[in-house]
């Protein structure tokens, strides 16, 4: 079959207007959002593999640079942490996974009026790209709609290419078990293995390399949990200091927020983490139809049905409180549209 039938309908002339627009540009810095996570530095390597082979100039770019636990992912070249020093001068950027300049890094944010841009993401409220813009909120992962961009360019997906792809879908989908999870991923994810990517050797690099840190921080976290809502949701609270007394780092945090859905009973999760005095970062996740998007746009953030976040900015009490208050709102009106049916 052709492989574009990998890409779904609906979704191939998008694809094929962002495969145009890259082609009408070269020396491109190629940028997620900070502290990228499997999805954002899947899809800016999966992004340079394929510009590389397109012919464009192309540089990667982090302000935070690389998390340590995903050092295994073969990159198209080094990962910049600073606008100085690059090799050329960018005319264009290509802007992955990230739907605010601001969580660009403020750097890169400045050099932004200045470049042609064309913006991929799976994040409702995104659209900056000048050039063009493919948002697309059904995609269960950027690097999903990175593997359309390539398919329609006419790239093989082999090698680190699909290693790219691969890991942005197993992150983005908890190892193919959140209800993203459709069947065009599966079927995307079965051309990787008939490729030859080895996904249980991926699965294997990103869960067994665990630190006595993060083990001693999951620890305290555990003791930690509270319950609400007669047990249908659970929070937690982690500060610096519990940072600080594990020697663990904000990347060791990885996926305890899903981890503490494994609780019998819970269906929301809330993970709360201080960034800074006054400043805490909120994690959510649910299972099926609870929709915590919602719950996280009325506190100015955003994300997908199961998995969204935000920042606020006040002390802990009361930042718990805001989040609890709104996730438990909407658990209670999910209870009531089933009471309804």
């Amino acid at each position: 079959m052709p492989l574009t039938d990998l890409v779904p309908d609906g979704w191939r002339e998008p694809a094929r207007q962002v495969v145009t627009a890259l082609r009408g540009l070269d020396r491109i810095i190629i940028a997620a959002h900070v502290n990228p996570d499997g999805d954002a530095l899947g899809s800016m390597a999966a992004a340079g593999w394929l510009l590389r082979a397109l012919g464009r100039e192309c540089v990667l770019y982090s302000r935070s640079g690389v998390p340590d636990y995903l050092r295994f992912l073969p990159l198209p070249g080094v990962m910049h942490d600073t606008v100085q020093h690059l090799p050329f001068a960018p005319q264009a950027a290509l802007l992955l996974d990230c739907g605010e300049p601001h969580r660009l890094g403020d750097e890169l944010a400045r050099c932004l009026p200045g470049l042609r841009t064309v913006n991929v993401d799976h994040h409702l409220g995104g659209g900056m790209g000048s050039e063009f813009s493919w948002i697309q909120p059904e995609a269960a992962a950027t690097a999903q709609l990175m593997a359309c961009v390539a398919l329609c360019a006419g790239a093989a997906l082999r090698g680190p290419l699909a290693e790219a792809i691969a890991l942005g879908l197993v992150t983005d989908t908890g190892g193919f078990a959140h209800g993203n999870t459709s069947a065009h991923v599966l079927r995307l994810a079965a051309h990787l293995v008939e490729n030859g990517c080895d996904i249980p050797l991926l699965r294997q690099r990103l869960e067994h390399c665990w630190s006595m840190a993060r083990m001693r921080l999951w620890a305290r976290l555990m003791e930690r949990l509270d319950l609400h809502c007669g047990g249908r949701l659970v929070s937690c609270l982690v500060r610096l200091e519990d940072l600080r007394r594990s020697g663990a780092c904000k990347e060791d945090l990885e996926g305890f927020v899903e981890q503490m859905r494994r609780l019998a009973g819970v269906q929301a999760a809330i993970l709360l983490r201080e960034d800074a005095p006054g400043v805490y970062k909120f994690s959510l996740r649910s299972f099926g139809s609870i929709d915590v998007r919602s719950a996280a746009m009325q506190l100015g953030g955003g994300g997908h049905l199961n998995a969204a976040g935000g920042t606020l900015h006040m002390d802990a009490t009361r930042a718990m409180e805001q989040v609890v208050d709104s996730v438990a709102a909407i658990l209670k009106e999910h209870t009531q549209s089933r009471n309804l049916c």
